[in-house]
């Protein structure tokens, strides 16, 4: 075998402008996969990230029987939330961990009454992580000491035909379904880019909603933030045997049409990278065949020295081994390079916000990743690509008769 490898590392190299074309073509095949799989973390990061921001959290810990009961936001009070939090906070996979009470209740003005769901927070701990404490168009954000004040969406303020300055009746669902009833000013309104988003959530500050809807210094649910969409599982595996009166769930569990969109893109984008994959592969291919029929004199030469057929196609298919190796190493160098530019500066889609309401939550820029989450299996079908794309010109070569190609011009 020793033998046939330096063999087939000495034919690479004797056609250098050659060698050096297919091993391009498969390492800037296997560099635009990367290039492509750190694009769509990247989107998937700013889009179903931002999503998940929007519609509650990567991870979400509430009460014994919430789970059963979602569909009724029930008011369950969370045992130790104060300390789920903040064992959360220390964890490295996470950004942020934030208390919240959520009830669900109507918003009214003089155009009707519409149903909004009502989440009491901290206003300092969701300034860090929330989108519309981040996107306040008109008025103020809340603030701890806010009293009688809700922060509203623009969905929510053009239907209701309400401002910033202006007051609406809000009622909730207290424990025990009693409904409480208190009228509110509109101290701020935010914009995410998504009407029929802003329109079912309105925020008023953790205390006042503890009193509003008599659950004193109680909670009814931690959110919990991550840095990454894939790295749920892991947190909650290091979270949950410290708490094991307490449901942890991720946003598969509650929005999971959100998991079919993200299923749905994948699938689409598998479909896209193989083929990608097969125009490299017919590259290689075909440059194989030509270096058979360039090479006839010398197959000749190896059969008349005794090298049996099958003997000449291993050394073909070894070439093609050879080939795919070294465009895997090209390959993931240039990939390397590409996602890491990048990630530094990033590629602006601020032009594009507006093309869908999804295309809102982008943001200005999008950051790819490195693309590396994929790779082995990207390499590898790289590496058998070209291994496999050098088995029929093997069987050609292998066909040859000596005295033919001996003969050949």
């Amino acid at each position: 075998m020793n033998l046939y490898l330096r063999l087939a590392w000495r034919n690479l190299w004797r056609h250098r402008r050659r060698t050096l074309i297919i091993i391009a073509a498969m390492g800037l095949g296997l560099a635009l996969m990367m290039f492509y799989d750190g694009i769509v973390a990247g989107f998937d990061q700013a889009i179903y990230g931002n999503a998940i921001k929007v519609l509650g959290g990567n991870i979400q810990v509430h009460a014994l029987g919430y789970r059963a009961a979602a569909d009724q936001t029930p008011l369950y009070p969370l045992p130790d939330d104060v300390q789920i939090a903040e064992r959360a906070r220390a964890h490295p996979r996470v950004q942020a961990a934030l208390r919240r009470l959520v009830t669900a209740g109507m918003a009214t003005s003089r155009e009707g009454a519409f149903a909004v769901s009502i989440l009491g927070v901290e206003p300092q701990m969701e300034a860090t992580i929330n989108l519309a404490f981040q996107n306040i168009i008109a008025g103020r954000g809340l603030q701890e000491s806010d009293q009688d004040a809700v922060l509203v969406g623009k969905g929510l303020a053009e239907v209701m035909g309400v401002k910033a300055g202006d007051r609406i009746i809000l009622v909730g669902r207290a424990p025990h379904d009693q409904l409480r009833r208190r009228t509110m000013t509109v101290v701020g309104v935010y914009s995410l880019g998504l009407p029929e988003v802003e329109k079912r959530t309105v925020y008023l500050p953790l205390s006042e909603a503890q009193t509003l809807y008599d659950l004193p210094s109680q909670v009814t649910e931690v959110v919990i933030f991550l840095k990454q969409l894939v790295e749920e599982e892991r947190v909650i595996a290091d979270l949950a045997p410290s708490f094991p009166n307490v449901e942890i769930d991720t946003w598969h569990t509650f929005f999971p049409e959100l998991e079919n969109a993200l299923g749905t893109k994948t699938a689409v984008m598998n479909v896209f990278s193989v083929v990608i994959l097969l125009i490299a592969a017919i590259g290689v291919l075909n440059l194989l065949l030509m270096a058979v029929y360039e090479r006839q004199r010398e197959i000749g030469i190896l059969a008349s020295l005794g090298f049996r057929s099958r003997q000449i196609s291993l050394l073909f298919i070894l070439e093609g081994c050879l080939y795919g190796l070294l465009g895997v190493g090209v390959g993931v160098g240039l990939g390397l390079l590409f996602n890491g530019i990048l990630r530094r500066v990033g590629l602006d889609y601020s032009a594009f916000a507006n093309i869908t309401e999804y295309m809102a939550l982008v943001g200005g820029r999008i950051y790819p990743s490195w693309g590396v989450d994929k790779l082995v299996p990207r390499a590898l079908t790289v590496a058998v690509i070209a291994t496999l794309a050098s088995f029929y010109p093997a069987y050609e070569a292998a066909q040859r008769e000596p005295a033919i190609a001996l003969h050949t011009d």
